[in-house]
């Protein structure tokens, strides 16, 4: 008989737990996104904050140091062949928007022009996801071309996921470089 008070008492401690685990989680708050982070490497005196010679990254004309298109010519915005994405995003920012847009009416002006759209990630995350992030990284920017009349067949889209790195490093730095797309002519 004293069989049955175990059992209430189990169930009790059951349902106590899973009330606190729903207590729990409905008091946890979710952090809304925020904006991008500028990351800013500094160009001198690298060896002075003692960064690993494999940790240096030396400055890329393709690289984006900030998120502002404003007051940049089509030319300026055709001569970037590099898109960059946030951490764990397939997001295009303002700028990538602007550069996606400039290279859209680049190759309405010439039917017989193709693009490839390479997509990158860095290495954080499995390889599968990697690729998966960076093959969605480059239809978003092919979305974008097609949207403003780019045929579709023009379009190649490529996922590397983390197999062909810009910059080598684990840090911000190198890992900003690495989530990207290349759009390349052919």
């Amino acid at each position: 008989m004293h069989k049955l008070p175990d059992i209430l008492l189990r169930r009790a401690a059951a349902l106590v737990a899973l009330f606190a685990a729903m207590l729990l989680a409905a008091c946890t708050t979710v952090t809304p996104y925020s904006d991008p982070v500028v990351v800013e490497v500094p160009l001198e005196g690298l060896d002075d904050l003692g960064a690993a010679d494999e940790d240096i990254i030396e400055p890329s004309d393709t690289y984006i140091y900030e998120d502002d298109a404003s007051g940049l010519s089509e030319k300026e915005l055709l001569e970037k062949r590099v898109i960059y994405f946030d951490y764990d995003s397939s997001f295009l920012s303002e700028l990538g928007e602007a550069v996606s847009n400039a290279h859209a009416r680049n190759l309405g002006g010439d039917a017989n022009a193709r693009v490839i759209l390479e997509g990158h990630a860095d290495e954080r995350g499995t390889r599968e996801y990697n690729l998966a992030l960076a093959e969605d990284r480059a239809k978003t920017v092919a979305d974008v071309l097609q949207a403003l009349g780019v045929d579709g067949a023009r379009i190649e889209v490529v996922s590397y996921g983390e197999e062909r790195p810009a910059a080598a490093g684990s840090n911000e730095a190198a890992w900003s470089q690495n989530r990207r797309v290349e759009i390349l002519y052919q």
